[in-house]
């Protein structure tokens, strides 16, 4: 994307600062990788689509004294005080976080939010925006570039993933994700996916992926996923995910328990989900959030009623949500009338 339309999409005006600003920010699933074989020179690359909640909004401004609050602040702390640092920025803000995405939940709640921090302190600034130096500085897309690619673009994206001199893994492909279509989400508030030192010690771990496995994604990828997306065929566009989730799912196994899915009773019900009727059923990177689509918001309320009422559903959080076009919203806000203490 051109820095004019990035710079126009994230609310910025050039050699401007801003008394505070508003970030406004979305949910990720992460749908699969295409080549954890890398024999070609590149290992990873990623398939995400945004998504309209959960989502995290925060408000930035001056202040006499440095102060994170709300949820998540902690993370976030981390993040002002590495972006302050790294583009010497003076003086002392602070951070309202007024809403967040679940932590750990396979979500992308760790990317967007560290992202968000940083183009909130860009924007306040009068500094253009540059995600991708962000995200390497601040330690995310390590593996996948898809969240990147989704705070700026949002839709659905695919990217080229990691090379031997790759900062920040690129954006190959970008579609808007239909409007009418739905997606149910399976979350499993009592659970954690593989995070942290877990998950690059089981990145580590894991067997090599035979070329002919990645190839075989990559082509389901290309010739199914894109193409139905693009024409708006939910059926061939479910059916390319679902099978590479199924690849995925056996592959990732090992470290989920034995299991497709992170959360059992996560899986049961999305399982249930793909047989009456939902499309491209499976989990969202290390889980244990689940995800099906739906042709419309009628069918997606069918399909969220039928699972409510499963058995195995008791303590797991069934939501219809859309996706989302647009990438994070940076903006001006009201400041009030001084600084905050």
């Amino acid at each position: 994307m051109r820095l004019a339309s990035l710079e126009a999409m994230m609310g910025f005006a050039a050699g401007g600062e801003a008394a505070a600003v508003s970030a406004r920010f979305h949910a990720r699933l992460h749908l699969g990788f295409l080549d954890l074989d890398g024999a070609l020179g590149r290992r990873f690359g990623s398939l995400g689509l945004s998504i309209a909640a959960p989502a995290g909004h925060m408000t930035l401004q001056r202040a006499r004294a440095t102060h994170v609050e709300g949820p998540e602040s902690e993370r976030a702390s981390r993040y002002l005080a590495a972006t302050l640092l790294r583009l010497s920025l003076p003086g002392q803000y602070r951070l309202a976080i007024h809403d967040a995405i679940p932590p750990h939940a396979g979500l992308g709640s760790g990317t967007q939010l560290a992202l968000a921090v940083a183009a909130s302190l860009r924007r306040l600034n009068g500094l253009a925006p540059d995600a991708s130096a962000d995200a390497a500085a601040l330690g995310r897309g390590a593996r996948s570039g898809v969240g990147v690619g989704l705070f700026e673009l949002g839709g659905f994206v695919v990217d080229g993933g990691r090379g031997t001199a790759t900062a920040t893994p690129p954006i190959v492909a970008r579609l808007e994700f239909p409007a009418d279509w739905r997606v149910v989400l399976v979350l499993d508030p009592g659970g954690v996916g593989v995070h942290g030192e877990a998950e690059r010690e089981a990145f580590k771990a894991l067997p090599p992926m035979p070329g002919s496995q990645a190839a075989e994604i990559c082509r389901l990828t290309l010739m199914q996923a894109l193409p139905s997306l693009a024409e708006r065929d939910i059926g061939n566009f479910g059916a390319a995910i679902a099978e590479i989730q199924r690849r995925l799912g056996d592959y990732f196994a090992p470290f989920q328990g034995g299991r497709r899915f992170a959360s059992a009773g996560v899986g049961a019900v999305v399982e249930a989900l793909a047989r009456a009727g939902a499309h491209g059923a499976g989990q969202s990177s290390w889980g244990p959030t689940g995800f099906a689509f739906a042709a419309n918001a009628g069918e997606a309320e069918r399909l969220a009623k039928l699972a409510r009422g499963l058995p195995g559903a008791k303590g797991l959080e069934i939501r219809v949500v859309a996706g989302n076009n647009r990438g994070c919203e940076v903006a001006s806000a009201n400041a009030g009338a001084r600084a905050a203490e």
